[in-house]
């Protein structure tokens, strides 16, 4: 048997015991514990291996056998794994706290559908919310009386059982589908207009109804980026000025024994301060950002070492409570803001945003 043949067989019995080694693995179900460091994620990655060559026969010698020459494997070059930093940076996010308005065509078939409700829906019984002759049941009688009938506050003077029956649609951008008509009309019918004493009361002498907060806030009308109750249907996203004037996320450096979850941690607590209740999304990286080593010629990462390249991978944090606070932090930071989506395309910069672009909230 020649020696290729015997190197072909060597491989085979090499595959088969692998194979049972995984079998035996799979059907303990223990998987082998792997710590999930920084030095094992990303220094591999930054390591070039070449490949090996392949095997190859020798001609033949005078006799008419031949040899084979092992595979010479090539030596590892870590050098590469010198020129970049790792850090981990941290996208912290504000979520949405109210619904966002409605387009107009679906403030129309919101309208619709509740017409269409009233028209299909059992009777509205007034006897079992009313005592007859009662307070509250004049009150109703009054309001209904005003609604032509029409049981529903919001849909308009549309009666299921009269003339305008089965014309349950409306016009897309109708007053009668926006948000301050529908405003108006349930705050006019939470208005009392019988006293106690079943007394019907006199339009001046009636007691307004609260009205709802507005969508937008002081802040809003301020444009103060600072504050987290602005944009209150939207996501809002915290960002941070550097010494230089550039604006980037809450960014550290990651030691060689650090987990990324843990070093993205600890650089927020040290930028932002530790007033904040927040939470990390996951342990694993949802953008990257790789900056390109500035040496110049002779230069590399031992002579000077400030002009290493750095790979930045973030994760991605919820704030449920407090606020950012920059006094005392470690990287002289200057200021910070809390940004919407196309707020921060305007600040940071164009490689820097493309890098993370995609990680953004539709809202």
């Amino acid at each position: 048997m020649s020696a290729a043949s015997r190197g072909g067989n060597a491989m085979s019995a090499l595959l088969r015991s692998s194979r049972r080694v995984c079998s035996q693995c799979a059907r303990s179900h223990q998987a082998p514990a792997i710590p999930l460091t920084a030095r094992r994620h990303f220094a591999e990655a930054a390591t070039t291996i070449a490949a090996p060559i392949p095997t190859r026969s020798a001609p033949p010698t005078t006799d008419g056998t031949t040899t084979t020459v092992q595979p010479q494997q090539q030596p590892v070059d870590t050098s590469a794994s010198s020129n970049y930093r790792i850090s981990a940076g941290l996208i912290l996010t504000r979520p949405p706290l109210l619904t966002r308005d409605p387009t107009p065509f679906e403030a129309a078939f919101y309208l619709y559908q509740k017409r269409l409700n009233e028209r299909l829906a059992v009777p509205f019984r007034p006897s079992l919310y009313f005592r007859t002759d009662t307070a509250a049941d004049l009150d109703w009688r009054i309001k209904v009386r005003e609604r032509h009938g029409v049981p529903a506050k919001d849909i308009g003077r549309y009666n299921p059982r009269g003339r305008t029956a089965w014309n349950d649609e409306v016009l897309t951008g109708s007053p009668l589908a926006s948000r301050e008509t529908i405003f108006e009309k349930l705050l006019a019918d939470a208005e009392t207009r019988v006293s106690d004493d079943g007394e019907e009361i006199a339009d001046e002498e009636r007691v307004p109804v609260e009205r709802p907060i507005p969508r937008r806030t002081e802040a809003d009308e301020k444009n103060d980026v600072r504050r987290l109750d602005r944009a209150l249907d939207r996501t809002l996203y915290l960002v941070v000025k550097g010494k230089d004037g550039q604006w980037s996320f809450p960014t550290g450096g990651v030691t060689t024994e650090t987990a990324l979850h843990e070093a993205a941690e600890l650089a927020l607590k040290q930028s932002a301060g530790v007033n904040m209740n927040t939470w990390i999304v996951g342990h694993v990286p949802v953008a990257h950002y790789i900056q390109e080593p500035t040496f110049e010629e002779g230069e590399d990462a031992k002579t000077a070492p400030e002009k290493r390249g750095n790979k930045i991978f973030f994760l991605k944090g919820r704030i449920m409570a407090g606020q950012a606070d920059l006094t005392g932090n470690a990287y002289g930071l200057t200021d910070f803001q809390w940004l919407t989506k196309e707020e921060i395309k305007g600040v940071l910069g164009n490689d820097y945003y493309k890098s993370v672009r995609n990680m953004f909230e539709l809202r």
